[in-house]
């Protein structure tokens, strides 16, 4: 099992999503297909066909916990987990 399927797995877990890593988040919407453009301190992330964007800012080197729950929701409605 690879880095990014034990992220994913812990993403859709939802049971930790205090301890996402920012730098492994971006990097596996990246591997998801997203495109990352970045703002000051957001990083907003677009794929086509994806009505929803991402917004995403550090919580120290940690991902802010609310949208690691966004990003969770994006993955379950859109079924990305079946691409890595």
């Amino acid at each position: 099992m690879s880095k990014y399927d034990k992220l994913l797995l812990q993403i859709c877990r939802g049971s930790s999503d205090a301890n996402i890593s920012f730098d492994d988040l971006c990097s596996l919407l990246k591997k998801l297909g997203f495109e990352e453009r970045i703002r000051g301190s957001h990083h907003i992330f677009r794929k086509e066909g994806i009505v929803e964007k991402i917004n995403l800012q550090r919580d120290g080197s940690k991902a802010k916990v609310y949208q690691v729950r966004q990003v969770r929701n994006i993955i379950l409605k859109y079924n990305f987990g079946e691409e890595l």
